[in-house]
């Protein structure tokens, strides 16, 4: 089992990242082999490797293909909303129980934790996920929404520390009423925005 005919090399690495995404997602990263990706999407060992160079690059593309994207749907569906205003509604989702593959994420960070080869690419990715939330903010800070003397980087570390801790403390495990958790979050943004906006 090789390529599959008719299918293009692009088709064939989706196949893998979908297939790769449903494993870890449900085995985690220590409980999945390559070789039960490759079968899942039909193809070989080689195949696969001929898209990634190794099981961790594989996860690592994985969460990029199918982690949270929430908020940049939100950016392109809505580009004339305040980022705060989509922060919010991103925020109060947080709550929510997630598809199979929004806990994607909890197997990578916890994987990362023991093989270096995974927390490499996943320091890369985690910084990628950091410097597009500090650009958001800066945006926002710029626009007059969220005082100018905040620092991006800490602001936009505590957004990936809500969303990843929201991955761990599922609804089963604990759950918080909706509109209590809106109007905290509302209470939160509040006192990060500019003084202009809070008078």
């Amino acid at each position: 089992m090789g390529r599959i005919a008719g299918v293009t090399a692009a088709e064939t690495r989706q196949r893998l990242l979908h297939a790769a995404a449903e494993a870890f997602a449900e085995r985690g990263y220590d409980g999945t082999r390559v070789a039960d990706i490759a079968a899942a999407a039909g193809v070989s060992n080689g195949a696969l490797y001929a898209h990634f160079g190794s099981k961790a690059d594989l996860l690592v593309a994985a969460l990029r293909a199918h982690g949270p994207r929430l908020l940049a749907e939100l950016l392109t569906a809505e580009p004339d909303r305040s980022i705060t205003d989509l922060l919010l509604i991103v925020g109060g989702r947080l709550p929510e129980r997630r598809e199979a593959a929004g806990y994607l994420i909890v197997e990578a960070l916890v994987a990362a934790r023991r093989d270096e080869e995974l927390a490499r690419p996943m320091r890369g990715y985690v910084g990628e996920r950091a410097d597009w939330l500090a650009g958001l903010v800066e945006a926002a800070q710029h626009a007059g929404e969220i005082e100018s003397d905040l620092s991006p980087d800490a602001l936009a570390h505590f957004c990936l520390l809500l969303a990843m801790g929201s991955a761990l403390i599922t609804p089963d495990l604990h759950a918080v009423d909706a509109g209590e958790w809106a109007k905290l979050l509302s209470r939160v943004v509040t006192a990060l925005g500019a003084q202009e906006h809070k008078q």
